[in-house]
């Protein structure tokens, strides 16, 4: 991690409450997945607004049932109020034919119902935890952000990278300081491919048995048309390379329907799917 002055992330840390207080004072539903950015921004606004401050969990086909109860227990670990939706974007069109920008109608059916617990609670905002290092990704999802009014992004609007996030966590005690970035099931799946709730079951049970096998932190089973294409983090590789676990893991994965099986040898990369994209092909 990079060298942080120490003074510049207190003075942010002060905005940044100043910012809870101010767009929070009537209550606030923060969208809480138990990663880093969502859990750090969760911990703060239970400091800031107390009771005023509830966590939503979102239950979809869409994330694998191991972050579902991760979420949960780190949920009970900082002492937030939280409760769990169903979300159905699946049933979106839009986005189950799996476009360049699929995340924004994901996004889009998320804040919606957040809004909805919101109002049902009578609170008004609703804060999700987009970082300021995400703006320089491909984040269509960014998008419905900025449509919807009353949905916030603290980080952003306060400036705070992925680094000052994790060094804010790291500080303040929690359990999350460290763990890997996560990304839905969908994102498994090459646009333009049609999602499907088998391929996400084949996907989140290809993980599961991968990890079962083999000691990984990062990981993604990229699911290309019945190949999968196994990413881990770029300092697990080594941890693919003996025979037996590789024999282990491909009886795995073609037991669960995948043609064939294979490790990409660059690691984990965030947006490897953006790779296959055809620029050539003109959007429909």
């Amino acid at each position: 991690m990079k060298t942080m002055k120490t003074n510049g992330i207190d003075q942010k840390l002060e905005n940044l409450k100043c910012f809870i207080e101010e767009k929070g004072k009537d209550g606030v539903v923060i969208a809480f997945s138990g990663g880093v950015d969502s859990t750090t921004l969760a911990a703060i606004c239970q400091q800031v607004l107390g009771e005023k401050a509830v966590a939503i969990i979102a239950k979809s086909p869409t994330y694998s049932s191991e972050e579902l109860i991760d979420a949960k227990n780190i949920a009970g670990e900082i002492g937030i109020k939280f409760s769990i939706i169903e979300t159905i974007e699946m049933a979106n069109e839009n986005f189950s034919k799996n476009p360049e920008n699929r995340c924004y109608y994901c996004k889009r059916e998320l804040l919606t119902q957040l809004l909805d617990e919101a109002h049902k609670l009578g609170y008004i905002a609703v804060f999700e935890g987009t970082n300021f290092s995400d703006l320089s990704e491909h984040r269509p999802g960014f998008q419905a952000v900025k449509e919807l009014a009353n949905v916030y992004s603290p980080w952003v609007e306060n400036k705070f990278t992925k680094d000052e996030i994790r060094l804010l966590a790291k500080k303040m005690g929690l359990s999350v300081q460290n763990k890997p970035s996560l990304s839905c099931l969908a994102s498994r799946i090459p646009y333009s491919e049609r999602i499907t709730a088998e391929k996400l079951i084949r996907v989140e049970k290809a993980e599961e048995a991968i990890k079962k096998i083999v000691c990984v932190r990062q990981l993604r089973v990229r699911d290309h048309n019945g190949l999968a294409r196994i990413e881990v983090g770029k300092d697990e590789r080594d941890l693919l390379c003996s025979l037996e676990v590789q024999d282990k893991i491909s009886s795995a994965l073609k037991l669960l329907g995948f043609k064939y099986v294979t490790v990409d040898l660059s690691g984990y990369q965030t947006g490897s799917m953006l790779l296959a994209i055809d620029k050539t092909r003109p959007h429909t």
